[in-house]
């Protein structure tokens, strides 16, 4: 590899933040943005389209069951910052559903697990 194609290719890392910024079109996380948390559930709404951004595409393709954002973040090797704006633009064309966690308080009380668990193992 002749110097210039080596020097060319170092120019384009993959986690550089030039590659980022192309990723989101330069877009930033909009002041009125959906509430999305690192564990806000993501569901495809249907499938990718033909000529939709592959990133955006591989979102809608892993999200056929739901998926948190920090999930997204590790399958995809992108910051969450980055995959949240994503996220965004599919909200806002409805290719995807955010869904609320299951909040801490109505999980099942655990001591009441444990009584039932202890019960099934006497039977």
């Amino acid at each position: 590899m002749s110097e210039p194609e080596r020097q060319k290719k170092q120019a384009w890392e993959e986690g550089g933040p030039e590659r980022l910024y192309v990723l989101t079109s330069g877009r930033q996380p909009a002041e009125r943005q959906a509430p999305l948390d690192m564990v806000t559930l993501i569901v495809s709404r249907g499938e990718a389209g033909p000529g939709m951004q592959p990133e955006l595409a591989a979102i809608v393709r892993i999200c056929d069951y739901p998926l948190s954002v920090a999930e997204l973040s590790a399958y995809l090797h992108l910051p969450v910052s980055v995959v949240t704006v994503l996220l965004t633009e599919l909200l806002a064309s409805n290719h995807v559903e955010a869904r609320a966690s299951v909040p801490a308080k109505s999980l099942p009380d655990i001591e009441l697990l444990e009584a039932v668990m202890h019960g099934l193992q006497n039977l």
